[in-house]
């Protein structure tokens, strides 16, 4: 019965993970539909007014269902997401066609920017780990609180002035920022990565030249989450080199390094898997102010642009969009966590 009922442990997991996503998602929509509204006027007034009549106006949010209550609107919009139909942006283009035509850059910057967290933050934290209290540990120390502490933005200006400006290393991203993403369109190329699409189109030099633009604004997002890493894997390697099993292999002979490397090392990594959710977000919200720094064509130039259009139907179809990745991202994370250790399904 014991073998039983830890067999079916891990189903009943993720179904409790899976129907938590739609109050999750539900909760994050109507706190984002409200708050937008709190805001004095509305997007049609904020885009044209100035240059209709009242009368015009009042035909524009009309047509865009402005005028009707907000309660009725509400429940439009959650039938209208239920379909994956985000609405519709001041000037007529689909949300869903803002995603899909802007989603690749933010995917390309976002993933990018998780692989220089991962390789910056990891091998630090197993270091400053493994030798506790030195200068090097401390000075490992220092250096995440640092990248951790430090606004996303200051530290893009800052790597402009002294990458771009002063050393002349790496260019603005500011130079192609855009040229991908016409590229794509241009040429009718359908997965809208634009390194993805440069590749099956056999345009090698844009590709060298989308990661070399790529590099600086990669390198800024995934130092604001490097932090984060170093001390959660020093921490955790900390915790198992105090282990019996470590003091076992030991006391059996076995080589320090071997030790280090084969036990203390790997299980130092597993707790990562359960934050990488939570990162995942935080970079998500980084890319915002990241992608404004760069002026990198992604989501996050998006929203600020819909901001400063005071257009909220944008702002609010692309933060759900994010925010429902952000929750499938983290039940998907979840779920691997339960499969590594099965502690977690109790």
């Amino acid at each position: 019965m014991a073998r039983s009922a830890a067999g079916g442990s891990l189903p009943r997991y993720i179904g409790q993970r899976l129907l938590l996503v739609i109050p999750m998602i539900w909760v994050i929509l109507t706190a984002v539909f409200f708050l937008l509204r709190v805001a004095p006027g509305d997007p049609i007034s904020a885009s044209v007014g100035g240059r209709l009549s009242d009368q015009a106006l009042e035909q524009r949010r009309e047509a865009a269902g402005l005028n009707r209550p907000l309660i009725v609107q509400y429940f439009d919009y959650l039938g209208d997401v239920v379909r994956f139909d985000f609405g519709k942006a001041t000037d007529g283009t689909p949300i869903t066609h803002i995603i899909r035509d802007n989603g690749g850059a933010t995917l390309t910057l976002t993933l990018a920017a998780f692989l220089v967290a991962l390789v910056i933050g990891i091998p630090l934290g197993l270091i400053a780990g493994r030798y506790r209290d030195n200068a090097g540990d401390v000075t490992i120390r220092l250096f995440g609180i640092v990248t951790y502490a430090a606004p996303v933005f200051v530290t893009g200006i800052l790597f402009q002035l002294i990458f771009v400006t002063k050393l002349g290393w790496l260019p603005y991203s500011s130079d192609m920022a855009t040229a991908p993403t016409q590229y794509v369109i241009d040429q009718n190329v359908t997965t809208h990565i634009a390194l993805i699409d440069v590749a099956l189109a056999g345009e090698w030099e844009a590709f060298r030249e989308i990661l070399w633009h790529l590099v600086l604004p990669a390198l800024t997002l995934g130092l604001l989450i490097c932090g984060v890493f170093i001390r959660l894997v020093r921490v955790n390697m900390l915790q198992t080199l105090q282990g019996d099993y470590i003091e076992a292999a030991r006391a059996r002979g076995i080589k320090e390094g071997r030790v280090i490397r084969k036990h203390a090392f790997r299980n130092a990594l597993v707790p990562v898997i359960t934050i990488i959710g939570l990162q995942f977000a935080l970079l998500l919200s980084g890319a915002v102010l990241t992608e404004a720094t760069f002026n990198w064509p992604g989501l996050g130039f998006q929203i600020l642009d819909a901001i400063n259009n005071r257009d909220y139907i944008a702002v609010q179809g692309i933060v759900i969009f994010l925010a429902m990745v952000v929750v499938i991202v983290s039940v998907l994370i979840d779920i691997v966590n339960a499969l590594i250790d099965p502690r977690v399904r109790y």
